[in-house]
């Protein structure tokens, strides 16, 4: 089984090529991190960064968009604190 992990420098999903993290990663990632959210958060900005580097050396005459990649790698933790029935909990302030 593949892991639904990025493909550096396109960043899609190496299982289902999707935009990378899909909804299956995020899930991993949500599992994953249970135990210390904010290192989630931490990484996942991290993730941000990196692609929209990646992204902007690879198609720089039209760079990512700020708002729909803040939404794809960070947008989704933000709303697992709104959704603490998905998370368990883990997620709450």
């Amino acid at each position: 089984m593949q892991r639904h992990a990025p493909v550096r420098p396109i960043w899609i999903c190496a299982a289902c090529a999707y935009p990378w993290p899909c909804e299956q990663a995020r899930a991993e990632l949500t599992a994953e991190y249970a135990d210390d959210p904010k290192l989630l958060a931490i990484d996942m900005a991290q993730c941000l960064a990196e692609a929209n580097a990646d992204l902007s050396r690879i198609c720089p005459e039209q760079p990512p968009d700020g708002v729909e990649t803040y939404a794809r790698f960070l947008g989704w933790v933000r709303h697992l604190r709104i959704n603490q029935h998905r998370n368990g909990g883990h997620f709450q302030q």
